[in-house]
């Protein structure tokens, strides 16, 4: 599969950071913003912050711990959670998401958004984005205290939002993630190519994909 064929299409998974949302907000929060409170609070050089927390990523990637704002807030002594609202400017549609998302009602899809990001993250995005008004349903992996890594979290999901494997579609841009819904059996997969504007898109994925959704046809 390339492009979807709309009329074999029910319901529209879709993930939040990366996909509907500028990345540029969580990459700037955690490389620059986080490690430069951490220095401070620390009394440490940036670098010297950075490489710290660095060490702490190891062995994290892919678990609910490493999406956790209170996993964070223990384990680097802030407030991570306040602190995103320091930056909050910075979160943004990613380019046509609106247009997407009000074809998808009027063509009477169902949209759910499934995120790995924390309640309380999601919580700031929905109040300065909206976003939760333009989709029918908002999932966190949190919810399920599975990632959308395990294949727990679509088990969990399915209970909770009866999809026909068939006849839905997920675009996220974590192949993790897509590799995980492909081996539970979602048959539609579409990653994104251009993630955070503030990037050189990246192409290299096994999974389809689009830069921007204007790229869809209906």
């Amino acid at each position: 599969m390339t492009m979807p064929d709309w009329q074999e299409i029910d319901t529209v998974l879709l993930d939040m950071d990366g996909t509907l949302l500028d990345l540029h907000f969580d990459n700037y929060f955690w490389l620059e913003h986080v490690p430069s409170k951490y220095a401070e609070h620390h009394g440490l050089s940036e670098e010297e912050a950075l490489a710290e927390l660095n060490k702490s990523f190891v062995g994290l990637r892919g678990t609910l711990n490493w999406y956790c704002l209170d996993h964070w807030s223990d384990l680097t002594g802030l407030p991570i959670a306040e602190l995103k609202r320091d930056v909050q400017d910075k979160i943004g549609f990613r380019p046509h998401v609106e247009d997407f998302l009000d074809t998808m009602k009027k063509l009477g899809k169902r949209t759910v958004i499934v995120t790995n990001a924390h309640r309380d993250s999601v919580d700031l995005k929905m109040e300065r984005t909206g976003l939760d008004k333009l989709v029918d349903h908002v999932i966190s992996s949190h919810d399920y205290k599975e990632p959308k890594e395990s294949q727990a979290f679509w088990d969990h999901l399915q209970r909770e939002e009866p999809f026909d494997k068939e006849r839905s579609l997920l675009i996220d841009d974590s192949q993790a993630v897509l590799e995980s819904a492909e081996k539970w059996g979602i048959r539609c997969l579409l990653t994104i190519f251009h993630p955070d504007s503030q990037k050189a898109p990246n192409t290299d994925s096994r999974f389809p994909g689009i830069h921007h959704f204007d790229e869809f046809k209906f």
